[in-house]
């Protein structure tokens, strides 16, 4: 016999519908910003990782929720075109730092420009309260996924 969810519950499946419908049209959204630049959303992801700090693909993959492999895929190409390089890490011998080389550097502004007048549109149709409250909720709801993941 299946259980009838709660009104906390049918609440909770409403917003997870709602998000994973809405990750979709901003993976297309941050595709479209990202083209003209040669890139995609998830090449984006990765320079942005970069820029933020020198840092390992899997601690980029770790903040950015991804796999590892899938950013080492992303992260090989961008060094074959030259975006990223890898340099030594002074923690962990194996595990390089990807940094952004000044190429990788123009494209990111060049996308960051796009997406700051995007950002801009979006954010005064609905608000900066709301925005933050959503944003805080939804923040909390990754941690508890994530220390969840994590204990077992």
């Amino acid at each position: 016999m299946i259980k009838k969810r709660t009104p906390d519950g049918d609440a909770f499946a409403a917003l997870s519908i709602a998000v994973i419908r809405l990750s979709s049209h901003l993976q297309a959204e941050g595709d479209a910003l990202a083209k003209p630049a040669g890139q995609t959303s998830a090449r984006w992801q990765v320079l942005a990782a970069a820029d933020h700090a020198p840092m390992s693909v899997a601690d980029a993959a770790r903040a950015l929720g991804l796999a590892r492999q899938g950013v080492q895929r992303i992260a090989d190409l961008l060094e074959g075109e030259g975006l990223i390089a890898y340099r030594v890490n002074p923690v962990h011998q194996r595990a390089k730092l990807m940094e952004l080389t000044e190429a990788g550097k123009r494209v990111f502004a060049d996308i960051a420009t796009r997406q700051t007048v995007w950002a801009n549109e979006h954010g005064a149709i609905y608000g900066e309260d709301r925005l933050r409250q959503a944003a805080g909720l939804i923040n909390e709801m990754i941690a508890d996924f994530q220390s969840k993941r994590d204990q077992g």
